[in-house]
């Protein structure tokens, strides 16, 4: 039970941080989204040692484990739109491949990076 609660407040944590970046998207009139905000004062909060790693570990942790299930409603709402990806099947299935292979490239050039860079660090 107390393992349920201390997600629920990471959560509860994280989602702030997030509707924080929203209003900040709202008041000022950014193109960026309020989610992405969220993340990048989330990312600088941990980097400043504002909010320990450890306030937020076990929900976010619990968000990655069950990520599959949050894009159940996004895949559920394409449907809706079938008509608009109609004969483009192909040119789909290239793309999301080709951004697939992308990201994952890009990722583990910059993990590999950050990796370098550390050992460097430390030696």
């Amino acid at each position: 039970m107390l393992n349920v609660c201390k997600i629920i407040i990471h959560i509860a944590i994280l989602y702030c941080i997030y509707l924080f970046g929203n209003w900040i998207q709202t008041a000022l009139g950014l193109f960026v989204p309020g989610s992405v905000i969220g993340m990048v004062i989330l990312f600088i909060l941990l980097s400043t040692n504002l909010i320990k790693v450890s306030w937020v570990e076990n929900g976010a942790r619990f968000i990655v484990d069950n990520l599959a299930l949050f894009f159940v409603p996004a895949t559920v709402g394409v449907m809706n739109y079938f008509d608009l990806f109609a004969g483009k099947g192909f040119l789909l299935v290239v793309i999301v491949l080709f951004s697939t292979l992308l990201v994952m490239a890009s990722s583990g050039i910059t993990s590999q990076w950050i990796m370098h860079r550390e050992e460097r660090e430390h030696e």
